[in-house]
């Protein structure tokens, strides 16, 4: 399918371009708690839906990474951005690389908040039994999100976490994107990139965990650095947001993507 300019929200008014794309169980709201205090004279953020999603549920698609990537470029070509950086949250850091494989000369610095990697999850059997169950069991979503988040946050959270899910994503599409971004590789597209990236990583993550983060971006991208949240688990938007922001546009600078 040809790409779309997906509906969006756009924070800020700064030279700077910056795409901020959500995760398997969010929507483009999920980065409200970091675009709420973000630098509005430095940087301008803008958050798609993806396809199958809030206000992009009624857009069909092959629901994959690559496809995501395509639309976040037709985004930057509607905002009229040459060069932007892209802020991914798991599902949407493996965006954040595709976009790296798919146009590197327009990308100033990738973020990957506990971003699947780019050769996918590594999930094994079981856990794939759990994910898939996750389509059309809420109980294996909460499973899900209470696992990665250490299994020491509130239960109206975890709650709050799947009703939106479940509102604000298709089942076709949830099921799809899951497929994709568990499951392809292509992962030798970035090796090599010279692209200033930050992985963040949740210390109470266990499934892209600081030593995951060690084990794929900084040894696939030359300039990438590594930061671990102390105080989060695979959310760092809803645990920790502050910190998240400060380490984003701190590292966008320090990188010289600022401009």
């Amino acid at each position: 399918m040809e790409p779309v300019v997906l509906p969006h929200t756009i924070r800020g008014a700064g030279p700077h371009g910056v795409l901020a794309l959500h995760g398997w169980f969010g929507d483009r709201a999920s980065f409200e708690p970091l675009l709420a205090h973000a630098d509005g004279e430095r940087f301008t953020y803008a958050a798609p839906d993806q396809r199958g999603y809030g206000d992009a549920r009624g857009i069909e698609g092959g629901y994959t990474t690559a496809e995501v990537a395509a639309d976040a470029l037709a985004l930057a070509d509607h905002l009229g951005w040459t060069t932007f950086s892209v802020v991914g949250h798991s599902m949407g850091g493996k965006v954040a690389q595709n976009i790296v494989a798919l146009a590197p000369e327009r990308v100033r610095a990738i973020v990957g908040v506990s971003p699947v990697p780019a050769a996918g999850a590594g999930l094994d059997s079981d856990a794939w039994a759990l994910f898939r169950g996750a389509v059309d069991d809420p109980s294996a979503r909460r499973a899900i999100i209470n696992l990665t988040t250490g299994d020491r946050l509130p239960a109206v959270w975890l709650e709050a976490m799947v009703a939106t899910s479940l509102a604000r994503s298709t089942t076709a599409a949830f099921a799809a994107y899951l497929e994709d971004w568990a499951g392809t590789d292509f992962h030798e597209s970035v090796k090599g990139s010279p692209v200033p990236a930050l992985a963040v990583a949740g210390a109470h993550d266990p499934a892209l965990s600081p030593d995951v983060m060690r084990a794929t971006w900084m040894e696939w991208f030359p300039n990438a650095r590594l930061c671990v949240l102390q105080d989060a688990g695979h959310y760092a938007m809803d645990e920790t947001p502050l910190a998240l922001l400060a380490a984003v546009e701190d590292f966008l600078a320090s990188a010289g993507a600022a401009g």
